[in-house]
């Protein structure tokens, strides 16, 4: 019994992956042979995080007895790492075959080749990483919290939107940027907290000094976030657990309050402020945000036009399941979006487009020389954004077996200029080609170039509310 399933060449490849094969055609076509065999049993798998709060996923696998019973173990694998990074969760409970379960929970033990994510998601939800088995009957149901936040124009206002090659800030009155910059930074690989304190506090200062009071401050920010308190962020991860505690936890609180007072102040993860930007600007809800940066970032504002406060962190879910594929230098698995989805892909494509980089600039300065290169319609460079493009068509199938959606909005530095309307063309046509139905009832959107590149810090500004 083999423990593979077929992997699916899609119909459109990337000019510059051949080997890509999709999430979203693996993941349909083993659902397929499930229906073809006739064999299928259920399989429910719930994550509970803070509160109780629980999410719970249902599909159905080869019944144990099956001769392709050895599939379910990487489908579910490549499952469970998916909702794991898009909902999160400390206790995951596997509903189903006790074959399943039990490979689950060697996967993800501390001795696993998926301990990584066991050990985040502990430490982000500050709980023993488990993983239970049990009947697909005796899962809990579903038990979920919204939060209505952001869209609040009224007053004097800051955003600030920090990514890992660049922080963004707009100084913002009744709704209308009066000022905004865009400054490069290297927090990531920072281990003294006086960095990021001083960066902060700059961009705070700056646009400050543009309007009359502030009367609120809103921060967009990578990483997970609770209470205004950064949990944990790649941002950060260069500086020691100990300074982590005593410094960085509460920075953004304790900034505020030393600029500015006892005024409103919300952080919210940069993937959430994407998908709110999408929201205000669309005028709807039901928007799944992209961000393309330093690395990805997604978000989502669901039909209500809530947000639910799981962590979509779309860099992490697999994309591509070939298992040769890029592998993220943090987490050390395959596939994941921040590898097809930022300046890390621009740079990771570049040689093999026949592109050589100035490995002495910072990766911001890479991805701007491979504009460059496009703007003077180098077509080396296309290929590169045709690839993300390609990516982003087999992407967004796979995104929307998790998320309820209707828009899909992409910004970020890497969509800046031409490069922005040549990823999403290719997106369509990916979409339109192998996805008719999705093509039909979702709509891909591109901000305006200012919108790009500075629209989340605006949309933080709306994070919190003055009254």
């Amino acid at each position: 019994m083999s423990n593979t399933f077929q992997l699916i060449e899609p119909q459109i490849v990337p000019p510059l992956d051949e080997q890509f094969r999709p999430a979203a055609l693996a993941n349909r076509a083993f659902l397929a042979s499930v229906e073809a065999a006739g064999d299928g049993v259920p399989l429910i798998i719930a994550l509970q995080r803070e509160r109780g709060l629980t999410s719970v996923f249902s599909t159905q696998v080869h019944a144990p007895d099956s001769p392709q019973a050895g599939a379910n173990l990487p489908y579910v694998e490549r499952l469970v790492k998916a909702l794991l990074w898009l909902r999160g969760g400390w206790r995951v409970i596997i509903g189903g075959p006790q074959q399943v379960g039990q490979y689950i929970q060697q996967v993800y033990s501390p001795d696993g080749k998926q301990a990584f994510d066991a050990e985040f998601m502990g430490k982000v939800y500050e709980q023993p990483f488990i993983v239970e088995i049990t009947e697909p009957e005796a899962v809990p149901e579903e038990k979920q919290k919204t939060v209505a936040v952001g869209r609040h124009l009224d007053g004097c206002r800051i955003g600030i939107d920090l990514g890992a090659s660049d922080r963004k800030v707009a100084a913002v009155i009744d709704g209308e940027a009066v000022y905004s910059e865009e400054v490069p930074w290297d927090p990531k690989n920072q281990n003294d907290p006086q960095y990021h304190y001083d960066g902060i506090t700059n961009a705070l200062r700056t646009a400050a000094a543009h309007l009359p009071r502030v009367d609120a401050v809103g921060v967009s920010a990578a990483g997970i976030y609770i209470d205004n308190r950064a949990i944990v962020a790649s941002l950060y991860r260069g500086i020691p657990a100990d300074l982590f505690e005593a410094r960085v936890k509460d920075i953004f609180i304790n900034i505020v309050h030393q600029e500015f007072g006892d005024i409103p102040l919300e952080v919210v993860n940069d993937g959430d402020v994407t998908a709110l930007a999408g929201a205000m600007s669309l005028d709807d809800d039901a928007v799944l945000g992209i961000a393309m940066g330093s690395s990805e970032a997604g978000g989502y504002v669901n039909e209500e036009g809530t947000i639910t406060g799981m962590l979509n962190e779309v860099a992490f879910v697999p994309v591509d399941y070939n298992p040769q594929a890029a592998v993220d230098e943090w987490s050390g698995d395959y596939g994941g979006g921040s590898q097809y989805f930022s300046q890390q892909a621009v740079i990771r494509l570049a040689p093999v487009a026949g592109i050589t980089l100035d490995e002495s600039q910072t990766p911001a300065e890479q991805l701007a020389s491979v504009q460059a290169l496009l703007a003077a319609g180098d077509d080396r460079a296309r290929q590169i954004l045709e690839t993300i493009g390609c990516y982003l068509g087999y992407a967004i199938p796979h995104y929307a077996d998790f998320y309820d959606v209707r828009h899909v909005l992409i910004l970020g530095r890497v969509t800046s200029g031409e490069g922005g309307h040549i990823i999403l063309d290719q997106a369509q046509a990916v979409l339109r080609t192998q996805f008719p139905h999705l093509a039909e009832s979702l709509s891909l959107h591109l901000p305006e170039e200012s919108e790009r590149r500075v629209g989340q810090a605006i949309a933080a500004a709306s994070l919190p509310s003055i009254d």
